[in-house]
């Protein structure tokens, strides 16, 4: 239960000569619920997305159960199916149900027969309460719904962690509560967790630990509680200072 399930060493990522990652060093526990706050530009999704391999870092590494990601032979495919990716703007197929799309991939990457593949579709549209909308498209869904679809798509590939790139951002203010409330529910259950957000409330109540980015740095790391209440570094506090009223 302790091992290591990610690593990432000392990672840093330039986009030309601007360096947006610098020197990232942490890792996650099964469990783990990992919170990553920080200004917009301040390097929080760029991590995520060298973490999902959607970006190539520059220098350092990811580790996933103590392989190196980057090694020759190493299947990125596998390891995408086993550390899931919920995007801001859902990233739904428009021409499929919200069944379909959250069948797709267990078909077509995990090689499930279609049958099973449904099952668990509908048993994780269920869980997100999306279940009486199964046949619609997403443009008949409002945006909450599409994100519960795409929470349910990446939970149906089952696996060890999800990232959820400040998945309530793109969402009207009452839609909020709907896809915080889903993910609340599975913390409790212990999936192990890496989320980008600016939702303080949920990064106090539901982290194991809170991560502070500014710059493409880390400047703070730790419990919920000595991040958010008793933050020990200037910018930390500046930040926090903009969400309380």
């Amino acid at each position: 239960m302790n091992e290591n399930i990610i690593e990432v060493c000392h990672l840093s990522k330039k986009f030309g000569n601007h360096e947006v990652l610098s020197d990232i060093d942490f890792s996650v526990k099964s469990g783990d619920i990992t919170t990553i706050i920080g200004s917009s530009g301040s390097g929080k999704s760029t991590l995520l997305r060298c973490i999902n391999l959607l970006e190539t870092s520059t220098s350092g590494s990811i580790l996933f159960h103590g392989k190196n990601v980057a090694e020759k032979g190493f299947s990125i495919t596998s390891y995408r199916s086993k550390v899931g990716m919920v995007f801001q703007n859902f990233n739904l197929f428009s021409n499929m149900t919200a069944l379909q799309n959250c069948i797709t991939g267990q078909v077509k990457v995990l090689g499930r027969e279609k049958k099973e593949a449904e099952e668990i579709a509908r048993k994780y549209l269920d869980k997100v309460g999306m279940l009486p909308y199964i046949n619609a498209r997403p443009k008949q869904l409002s945006g909450g719904q599409k994100q519960r679809v795409a929470i349910a798509r990446a939970l149906a590939m089952e696996p060890e962690v999800l990232l959820f790139d400040e998945p309530t951002s793109a969402l009207d203010p009452q839609m909020v509560g709907e896809v915080l409330t889903v993910m609340r529910q599975l913390a409790e259950e212990n999936l192990t967790m890496i989320v980008v957000t600016h939702e303080m409330a949920f990064a106090r109540d539901v982290s194991s630990r809170v991560i502070f980015m500014k710059d493409g740095v880390i400047c703070e790391d730790g419990l919920p509680e000595e991040i958010l209440v008793h933050p020990k570094q200037e910018e930390t506090k500046e930040f926090l200072a903009r969400f309380i009223s």
